[in-house]
């Protein structure tokens, strides 16, 4: 079953931020969460492995649980609602679909991105603190491309790359700096692209990274598999 056969793009105020097509055919969302826990519940009829899954969880930690499920399911168009049922790595697929899927949190929004093949997702809220653990996910060529003016805007593109490749690839254990490598590039704003490989052992994949600066201080990177 095919998830996601609605090929359309619209923007509403709120909940549902945004819902487009990719050119890949893949999809994208965004939701704002201002919803109650109440209001979710109502509209997800939760069965009973999820409530479970929920029980285990803490804070706005449950919001963002409950919107990603909220965002994912609009975005299909079906009528009942698949799970997310997670494999032996954690990673997590739709129920009764055959699209790959991928979802990320940052500050009262979320995102999600379905595809026929495998794709990451990473949204994040732009900080200056990130500048003191570049060194820790980008190698030393890919940090040759930073400039002052642009370095905060610029490595958070690197940071969400490197999160949506570890989850396109899913199957953890991935070291950011050796295994997943991004293609140099220059800033561009508000958006761009460059290309990703992740290699480990006898995986080897490439994959292309788009990128978008939100709201002027959230960077929404995702990526897609090259066949």
């Amino acid at each position: 079953m095919v998830l996601l056969q609605r090929a359309l793009i619209y923007l509403i105020t709120m909940p549902l931020i945004e819902h487009r097509t990719l050119a890949t055919e893949g999809e994208i969302g965004l939701w704002r969460i201002t919803e109650s826990e109440a209001w979710f519940r109502q509209q997800l009829s939760l069965k009973s492995e999820e409530e479970e899954q929920l029980a285990q969880i803490k804070g706005f930690r449950r919001l963002e649980w409950l919107a990603a499920r909220q965002l994912v399911h609009e975005m299909s168009g079906r009528e009942h609602r698949g799970m997310f049922i997670k494999d032996e790595f954690g990673k997590p697929h739709l129920e009764d679909a055959d699209w790959y899927i991928s979802i990320s949190h940052s500050n009262h929004l979320s995102a999600a991105i379905a595809g026929p093949n495998p794709v990451g997702i990473d949204i994040q809220k732009l900080v200056g603190k990130i500048t003191r653990i570049i060194p820790r996910f980008m190698s030393d060529r890919e940090q040759s491309s930073l400039a002052e003016a642009t370095i905060i805007p610029h490595a958070h593109v690197y940071w969400g790359a490197k999160e949506a490749l570890y989850k396109a690839y899913g199957r953890k254990e991935l070291d950011l700096c050796r295994h997943i490598k991004v293609e140099p590039f220059a800033w561009q704003d508000p958006k761009g692209q460059s290309q990703a490989l992740v290699a480990k052992g006898d995986y080897y994949q490439e994959f292309v990274i788009h990128y978008e600066l939100r709201d002027t201080d959230f960077m929404l990177v995702w990526c897609e598999e090259v066949s």
